[in-house]
């Protein structure tokens, strides 16, 4: 990919990044979703289309995928919030896609949590010393004569 091709991706991703932040999509599957993030911007060596990857923090694949229809539905916004922004002769039309990259951590993190419900641990003993306050006893080496 040329330096001017990676240079637009990230400027298209820093804009879809405000846009988003700044709350400025009315739809309702996006508006309600939480925190989006758009990961990757990839763009074609013309400039005339990008692809926008993205997540939502602790969203489930229902709302993933209504999150993408409702940015899909907003891409002519997109693409005018960068033509705005970037002076270019055509402002890249934008498909989003739902960023699967962090689903092994998320699935990860779901077994690690079903674990500890099903095997709580046990809370320690309230009169037992702590390991280390016995342990500090025998700091001092014996005799001082």
């Amino acid at each position: 990919m040329s330096q001017r091709v990676e240079r637009v991706a990230g400027e298209v991703r820093a804009i879809l990044g405000e846009v988003l932040a700044r709350d400025e999509i009315k739809d309702p599957r996006v508006r309600g979703a939480g925190l989006i993030t758009v990961t990757h911007v990839r763009i074609s060596g013309d400039l005339r289309h990008a692809r926008a990857l993205f997540t939502v923090h602790d969203a489930d694949a229902a709302t993933l995928d209504r999150v993408r229809q409702g940015l899909d539905h907003a891409s002519g916004y997109f693409r005018q919030a960068i033509a705005r922004r970037l002076r270019m002769k055509v402002a890249p039309a934008v498909k989003f896609e739902v960023d699967k990259v962090f689903e092994p951590d998320e699935r990860v993190e779901q077994l690690l949590r079903e674990e500890a419900a099903a095997h709580p641990q046990p809370a320690p003993h309230p009169e037992a010393p702590p390991a280390s306050a016995a342990a500090e006893g025998d700091e001092d080496g014996g005799d001082d004569e």
